[in-house]
């Protein structure tokens, strides 16, 4: 492949698609992310080694004691561990694939341990060694250095192939896979700015904290300058984020494989880290989350109430709000019953309104999310509010901003954009938004179901007796013509 002609997206993509197909038939279409992902990496860190292996040579007349030096590399490749011994191998390749991997994470655990994920390679009864030969046949057709693929591209063909396997799974996909609309919805509201620190505790593949980079590359502003933080409780997905930042050439990242409600992973020195964005869309309704503990919560994100022990929903919200600093704001997508259910999520929504650092709830259509035609909402928390928004919360109906389709709905750009402009003006909107007063809240105990505040008007467009009367004349004298045009017709037929 000549590195004068880059890879495109449509390459990247038809090339990943064709390793999905590869292991179509003994690997379930839900287990495809376990190999596929890792492979894709172990080829562009081969690869991008071999660039800058070959730049140091050709800087050092040939030396090539000086061109393996650590310092030229991002990754260190051990000695048997590059994608061409892999290659090379023609039996127990899975065995092969195996240490490779190993090999890689021990020599680089700083930043690559563990993210290969547990993949059993070298099940032979799943994955034969013909059928690995193939694989990495097909995936050693490309180069994937610096100078061939743009990081860019590269990591929007990896999410291409996270939504591909949803697609194709449609199971519990959305625990993996929020649709790249909302996403953007939520970073555009979040609004994250050069140098701040972004937190998603369920940071599944990473989507969430790219769509921040993503916001500050759109406004040319220096994204490098974002430190990003995540905690995944699924290995195969907080491996594939850390892999996901990599192959989108993020460097100030920190993601970790843990369970957020019952073990938060950051802290500083006087309890839980706090950061200026948190953003996220985690598992709704959880039920083992970890109620059992919360009432003395050693990490003080009781703030508000214990959530009940089947429902974790609010328990994320206090999670996340406890992580906010001074001037912290926050978007999170959950289930609407958040909104209205009774007892103690009640009191808990009572304790936070009192706190005044709710500032809008935005109901989104339904069926928009992979594996569940529920439909959700967006709540969004500031530590500051302004001014004008003081002890007033705006409501967005937005159930209507959807493409229907056959299976799924969509919200699509033109959408979003109309929900962004209606959360930026803050003000009222009938039919579609309204800013209330917590005094309107508190006499609806607390319930912040969006048809509580907005109340939709019926247009009466029916026309007065006199418009009727006209209409039903002018319909009568037409249809009395085109009689008589039909039996002039008949009769010249007839003759």
């Amino acid at each position: 492949m000549s590195t004068k002609n880059k890879i495109t997206q449509s390459q990247l993509e038809q090339y990943l698609s064709k390793a999905a197909w590869i292991l179509k038939g003994p690997v379930d279409a839900s287990d495809f992310k376990v190999y596929i992902f890792p492979l894709l990496f172990f080829k562009r860190i081969s690869d991008v080694y071999d660039e800058e292996y070959n730049n140091a040579l050709d800087e050092s007349d040939g030396d090539a004691e000086y061109a393996t030096l650590s310092e030229f590399h991002r990754f260190i490749i051990p000695e048997g561990c590059h994608w061409n011994d892999v290659r090379e191998t023609t039996s127990s390749v899975g065995l092969a694939i195996e240490q490779a991997l190993r090999g890689i994470e021990t020599a680089n655990q700083e930043y690559l341990y563990g993210i290969f994920g547990d993949a059993q390679w070298s099940n032979k009864n799943k994955l034969s060694d013909r059928l690995l030969i193939d694989l990495i046949e097909h995936f050693s057709q490309y180069i994937l250095s610096n100078s061939n693929v743009d990081p860019d591209i590269l990591g929007n063909a990896y999410e291409y192939l996270i939504k591909h396997f949803a697609d194709l799974t449609n199971k519990k996909a959305g625990e993996f896979y929020t649709p790249r609309s909302v996403v953007h919805l939520l970073g555009l509201i979040l609004d994250p700015k050069e140098g701040e620190s972004v937190y998603d505790p369920a940071c599944g593949t990473g989507g969430m904290l790219l769509e921040c980079v993503d916001h500050l590359k759109e406004v040319n502003k220096d994204y490098r300058t974002l430190k990003l933080f995540g905690q995944e409780k699924n290995l195969t997905s907080s491996a594939i984020a850390r892999m996901n930042m990599f192959l989108h050439g993020i460097e100030d990242f920190k993601i970790v494989r843990e369970d957020t409600l019952k073990n938060p992973v950051f802290f500083d020195s006087d309890g839980l880290k706090k950061f200026d964005c948190v953003i996220a869309n985690p598992p709704f309704s959880l039920k083992d989350w970890g109620a059992e503990n919360w009432a003395a919560d050693p990490y003080g994100r009781n703030i508000a109430g214990v959530p009940p022990a089947g429902n974790g929903d609010m328990a994320w919200v206090q999670h996340m709000i406890s992580s906010l600093n001074d001037h912290g704001r926050m978007t999170v997508i959950l289930p609407h019953g958040v909104l209205f259910r009774k007892a103690s999520e009640q009191k808990i929504r009572k304790a936070l309104l009192e706190m005044d650092l709710l500032e809008a709830v935005i109901g989104l259509g339904p069926n928009i999310f992979y594996g569940t035609q529920l439909a959700a909402c967006v709540l969004v928390f500031t530590r500051q509010k302004s001014a004008n928004k003081k002890n007033k919360v705006l409501f967005i109906d937005g159930s209507n901003q959807i493409r229907v389709g056959r299976a799924q709905n969509f919200l699509e750009r033109e959408h979003v954009n109309k929900l962004y402009q209606w959360y930026g003006d803050f003000k009222d909107f009938e039919n579609y938004t309204k800013v209330v007063g917590i005094e309107q809240i508190i006499e609806n105990d607390y319930n912040l179901n969006i048809p509580l505040y907005i109340e939709k008007t019926i247009e009466d467009n029916l026309p007065s007796v006199e418009e009727a009367t006209a209409q039903l004349k002018l319909a009568w004298d037409e249809s009395q013509e085109a009689e008589r045009k039909f039996k002039m017709i008949l009769a010249n037929y007839l003759d």
